[in-house]
């Protein structure tokens, strides 16, 4: 696979997108995002089908923040903890949280996919919340149809508009899209509480 080609990427850009996007939930760092715009490039050359990528897409992410909500919601927090590499994951989660806001109402649900590290925050934030499984089920599913047309649709724009090679479209997409992410996260977490409610990797679980 020849990722420096729009041939190289075939029909392997439908393979990455479901590991990515779900493992995104749990590991914000993971670009899943840049690699739904790279596919919105590619559909504006006509590479790759524009409704089933996005189809894989959103149900990716749907499929990731229930993990997350669910782990959380179930108190299962602390199974992170038996290990290095889940202590890391733990303590992440509690700073996104801490930096995104406690938010877990439905709108949060929704809109918090769009800022850095908010779907992980908004997952948790709603399984620690007790929010009903049907309610974030579906805001989840809502969200990740959302996001993921604003992001293919970031990628096919640049790609349409400026009929630049794929790559080039697909970094014009993701600057873009890290652009308003930014400005949007800033403000909305201008009121950020002190602590998060995800226990710490090693303290005792809230009751």
């Amino acid at each position: 696979m020849d990722i420096t080609t729009a041939e190289g990427w075939g029909a392997a850009i439908y393979v990455w997108i479901i590991p990515m996007v779900v493992g995104n939930a749990i590991l914000p760092p993971i670009p899943s995002g840049m690699l739904v715009i790279t596919g919105g490039a590619l559909a504006a050359e006509g590479r790759v089908n524009p409704w089933l990528l996005g189809l894989l897409a959103a149900g990716a992410s749907w499929l990731g923040d229930i993990l997350v909500f669910q782990l959380f919601k179930r108190r299962l927090g602390h199974v992170l903890d038996r290990w290095p590499w889940g202590r890391k994951v733990h303590r992440g989660i509690h700073q996104a949280i801490a930096k995104a806001g406690r938010s877990s109402t439905y709108g949060g649900i929704i809109g918090g996919r769009f800022i850095l590290g908010g779907r992980l925050a908004a997952s948790a934030a709603a399984g620690i919340a007790d929010v009903s499984s049907r309610g974030f089920s579906l805001c989840a599913g809502l969200g990740g149809l959302l996001w993921a047309a604003w992001q293919i649709g970031l990628g096919y724009f640049a790609g349409s508009t400026t009929k630049l090679p794929f790559w080039a479209s697909s970094l014009i997409g993701v600057g873009v899209g890290l652009l308003i992410g930014i400005v949007v996260g800033v403000l909305v977490t201008r009121r950020r509480g002190d602590r998060s409610p995800v226990d710490e990797p090693g303290e005792p679980p809230h009751l």
